[in-house]
């Protein structure tokens, strides 16, 4: 290393008050996920936020970093076939972690000429052969317990710690003021369970803070559709996002919450 790139190096080590071992050590986060995890659309009052974009407010970054690939669009498939998460597999190391919210968009058709994104409902081993015709490839596509197994499992055979997260809920009251739970949710919940990984239920924390709120004042937080929040709307996710990882028994993230 040449010494003038030394110099500032000595001078950030002493101002944070680390070590160079801690600097090399330093753990990564790793998010991934649709548009209700990272947005960048609108303006003003109308912009989109998704909650991945605001973790840096309650985490250390002195001791953390954060990279939230987060990208709109996509399903736990699309995130795959672009490679996204390859790309992610190259650099993860041991005592990184993956927080991972998939869902919004696994619903969506398997081969349609608009995104072909949609995975096969549930979390079996079902697959199905098709032509896609965006990539213009042939494609066999898994259903969303597949590929959140596949993050889940890849993540921790390089020695990172996974965190499935339940997809937030959209702006869907009923009479009642009641707003029903994600399948998607359930289903994440689900490969937690299968594959040992840590679980953030965010689907039901966030419909009960809605529920509380009610359906007049949850409305402020979507200027544009019933799914995608605006920086209030987003912060809120975030704050709940935190208190899932707190109450994470053995997951040592929470020791860089400030």
């Amino acid at each position: 290393m040449k010494i003038k790139f030394i110099i500032p190096l000595l001078v950030l080590v002493v101002f944070l008050g680390v070590s160079f071992q801690e600097l090399q050590d330093k753990p990564v986060l790793y998010i991934i996920g649709d548009s209700t995890v990272q947005n960048g659309s609108g303006k003003g009052a109308d912009s989109l936020w998704g909650w991945g974009s605001f973790m840096d407010l309650f985490l250390n970054k002195n001791k953390i970093d954060i990279q939230n690939h987060a990208k709109g669009g996509r399903s736990s498939r699309t995130f795959v076939t672009e490679g996204r998460w390859d790309s992610i597999m190259k650099t993860i190391k041991k005592g990184d972690y993956v927080l991972m919210q998939f869902g919004h968009n696994d619903g969506g058709e398997l081969a349609d000429t608009l995104r072909a994104r949609g995975t096969i409902k549930g979390i079996g081993n079902e697959t199905k052969d098709i032509y896609n015709p965006i990539r213009k490839v042939n494609e066999t596509v898994y259903t969303y317990g597949y590929y959140m197994r596949k993050y889940t499992n890849e993540a921790k055979s390089k020695g990172a710690i996974p965190i499935i997260v339940s997809p937030i809920p959209r702006n869907q009251f009923d009479e009642k003021g009641k707003i029903e739970k994600d399948q998607y949710g359930v289903w994440a919940e689900e490969v937690a369970k299968q594959t040992g990984a840590y679980f953030i239920d965010l689907n039901q924390m966030v419909i009960n803070e809605y529920q509380k709120m009610g359906a007049e004042k949850v409305k402020a937080f979507f200027p544009k559709d019933h799914t995608h929040t605006n920086k209030d709307g987003a912060i809120l996710n975030t704050e709940l996002v935190i208190k899932g990882i707190k109450g994470l028994k053995g997951c040592e993230l929470k020791n860089y919450i400030k």
